[in-house]
């Protein structure tokens, strides 16, 4: 069920990242985060429901909940308009509080890879926070790239290899996670200003 999630998020960060481009306008990606916003809320109960008290299941099903919260308020923002600094805030609790579940994975899963990827949301959400809640839309193609990439590196292809069976936790694994997190922060902004469109869709949306 968690891979199900995570295949599914990175469609929705994909479509996100060509928003803060500037290709598609707010409204459009609306749908899509509500759809994956309301699967992210679903999944994380039924995998607490599903896992008869094991403190290590339910930890890593709880962290779900931020991305489906923070995908329906991108979605019903862009429906009505609202302001979208209290999702700034907001993605700054997330970012804060992926700091700990990466702490929790690799000290009390000894999961590597997974300590990997929740650094990487983490960097990424404290990106969203920055352009809403300190009002930096310049930042808007570069957090669009940052989206994009993550899209690929930390859910999308996770999610598919967990499905297939194909996920192994490695240090491997996890330096190579890393590596590409330290690349896409490096090209970011470069490549936000070659592919943002001339006329940059509202900030707004994230996630």
């Amino acid at each position: 069920m968690a891979a199900v999630g995570l295949l599914y998020v990175g469609a929705v960060l994909f479509v996100n990242g060509v928003m803060l481009l500037g290709r598609i306008p707010p409204k459009a990606a609306a749908p899509l985060n509500l759809f994956v916003g309301a699967l992210q809320v679903l999944t994380p109960t039924y995998l607490i429901i599903s896992a008869d008290g094991e403190t290590g299941r339910i930890m890593l099903a709880a962290g779900l909940y931020f991305f489906g919260f923070t995908y329906l308020w991108v979605g019903i923002d862009a429906i009505t308009g609202w302001p979208d600094q209290g999702l700034g805030w907001f993605s700054l609790v997330v970012a804060v509080s992926a700091v700990g579940f990466a702490v929790h994975s690799w000290v009390g899963l000894g999961d590597r890879a997974f300590t990997a990827l929740w650094l990487m949301w983490a960097v990424l959400w404290l990106a969203f926070f920055a352009l809403m809640a300190l009002d930096r839309p310049h930042l808007g193609p570069a957090v669009g790239v940052l989206a994009i990439g993550n899209a690929v590196v930390t859910t999308g292809i996770p999610g598919f290899a967990g499905l297939a069976d194909w996920w192994q936790d490695s240090t491997a694994l996890a330096l190579t996670i890393a590596v590409a997190g330290l690349v896409l922060l490096a090209v970011c902004r470069p490549l936000g200003r070659v592919l943002a469109a001339r006329t940059p869709a509202s900030p707004a949306a994230t996630g």
